[in-house]
């Protein structure tokens, strides 16, 4: 072999300096592990938590008469829609849409549409009406992220769709709002159903002469502002008006509406109490939205929680979809966010009533809500007294690579009989270092046997959380079971 002048091989050199070349690539091609603005990955005690309200709150959806249905997270365009547009120039601005081989599909932004297009689809075999529901499916919304807020969250929704007594079926989601909210922890006094009629503004538009489509539009959204954090009526009253600046200097195009127009709306927004109302309202149209209220009021009675639900005015959703019955769900604990500030979350829980006509055929009537799984789960983790914790398993720890079939045996065993647990996955390591993997991940138990125990048939339990010095014990293996039950 010849050699360099320093005595070494040159093809070593070559190899070596290829190898650095090599490794500083792949280094300059690394991608930082990031997730992009607006989502959020869930382990730990909030997932626990979250998995714990969707089973509660799917529970209660079947004890309501609801039944189950999974649709595409993706739609056509065309069904989407674009009645989350609040940019005129885009009107697709808040969805996530794409080119399939010509055709536009969507993620969906609620999980409404997917179960009007089911519906519209299969109306021949439904009954009439139909009662659905979906659980924790994944909605996605291109908008401004922050305190709860996400691009990508879950939803848990039923719907009523096709032919029903308004009053009844509107007085039903009141209950079942109530129903669920208590059921997954709290008391009554710790959130609040608010309800309202489109029909009521609706009229109140007409009465003031805004014809104008876009510009009714831009009304509703400026009203559905009123409660949310840095708006509040001057922040609405902007917005009918010209235009309004927010904090970071972006500027949101007004209604344009006259000095009387916008004053006269705000007044109503004042107004709490829905006799007063009636009074003052003269057109026919918030006449009929206030007796189908005064109506589902009658019906609620009927059942066990109409003094959870209040008549306010301002709850008139953004979405362009809704037609009549509105219905928002507050929560009243404080909430904050992750500076330590305290905020308003928005809702947990809305909906309202609509009527699909984009489809052929005869229009039908729909009406439901959606509970905002991710945002009750944010709050959910700041209330005492409503919490889940991980199920952490017990650790066999593997002292001796000779005794694996034991370690398994006892694995199996604590498995039969429904005991969390897993083994150390390399026999090569120190026990400290068992114990070190066990203290990371917060485990409770390791289970220790070694040569003696194996011949004694015994086990050595290990308290992590106890004492130390005192949380060791060796017990006959045959009391295992129920010595672990004690500690996890």
């Amino acid at each position: 072999m010849e050699l360099g002048v320093d005595g070494s091989n040159p093809s070593y050199r070559t190899t070596r300096r290829l190898k650095k070349h090599l490794n500083k690539m792949n280094k300059e091609k690394q991608i930082k592990a990031t997730l992009p603005s607006g989502f959020k990955d869930r382990s730990g005690d909030e997932l626990a938590l979250k998995k714990k309200l969707l089973n509660i709150i799917e529970k209660n959806f079947i004890k309501f008469g609801f039944s189950p249905l999974e649709t595409s997270p993706m739609e056509l365009s065309s069904v989407i829609g674009n009645s989350l547009a609040e940019d005129d120039n885009n009107p697709m601005a808040d969805i996530f849409t794409f080119d399939d081989s010509g055709t536009d599909i969507s993620l969906r932004y609620d999980l409404s549409q997917g179960c009007i297009r089911y519906y519209s689809q299969n109306y021949l075999e439904l009954p009439n009406p139909y009662k659905r529901y979906q659980i924790g499916e994944t909605v996605y919304r291109r908008e401004k992220p922050g305190n709860g807020r996400f691009k990508s969250f879950g939803q848990c929704d039923v719907d009523i769709i096709g032919k029903f007594d308004v009053k009844q079926a509107n007085a039903e989601l009141c209950n079942i709002i109530a129903s669920t909210f208590i059921e997954c922890g709290l008391n009554k006094s710790e959130f609040e159903i608010n309800i309202s009629n489109r029909k009521i503004v609706q009229g109140l538009m007409d009465e003031l002469k805004i014809i104008d489509e876009k510009q009714k539009q831009k009304v509703l959204r400026a009203i559905d502002k009123v409660d949310k954090e840095g708006f509040g009526l001057k922040g609405v009253e902007q917005l009918l008006k010209t235009e309004r600046t927010d904090s970071s200097g972006a500027i949101t195009r007004g209604a344009n509406l006259s000095d009387e127009q916008a004053s006269k709306i705000l007044d109503f927004l004042k107004i709490k109490d829905l006799n007063e109302l009636k009074k003052d309202m003269k057109n026919s149209l918030a006449q009929e939205g206030i007796k189908e209220l005064e109506e589902l009021f009658e019906v609620l009675k009927y059942g066990e929680y109409a003094d959870q639900v209040k008549f306010d005015p301002s709850k008139i959703r953004g979405l362009d979809i809704y037609t009549g019955f509105i219905v928002e769900t507050n929560l009243k604990f404080e909430v904050k966010n992750a500076k330590g500030k305290v905020i308003d979350p928005g809702s947990c829980c809305s909906g309202g009533e609509y009527l699909v006509t984009k489809f052929k055929g005869d229009p039908f009537l729909g009406t439901g809500i959606s509970i905002g799984i991710d945002r009750v789960v944010f709050c959910f983790m700041q209330k005492e007294g409503i919490e889940a914790k991980e199920q952490k398993p017990a650790l066999v720890c593997v002292m001796d690579s000779k005794y694996l079939d034991q370690y398994y045996e006892i694995l199996n065993t604590l498995r039969e009989n429904n005991v969390s647990s897993e083994i150390f996955l390399d026999s090569k390591k120190k026990l400290s270092k068992q114990l070190d993997y066990a203290n990371r991940r917060g485990l409770s138990v390791a289970i220790i046997c070694g040569e003696n125990e194996f011949n004694d048939n015994t086990v050595t339990i290990k308290d992590l959380k106890g004492v130390k010095g005192e949380n060791s014990q060796t017990i006959p293996k045959e009391n295992l079971i129920d010595e672990i039950r004690k500690l996890i």
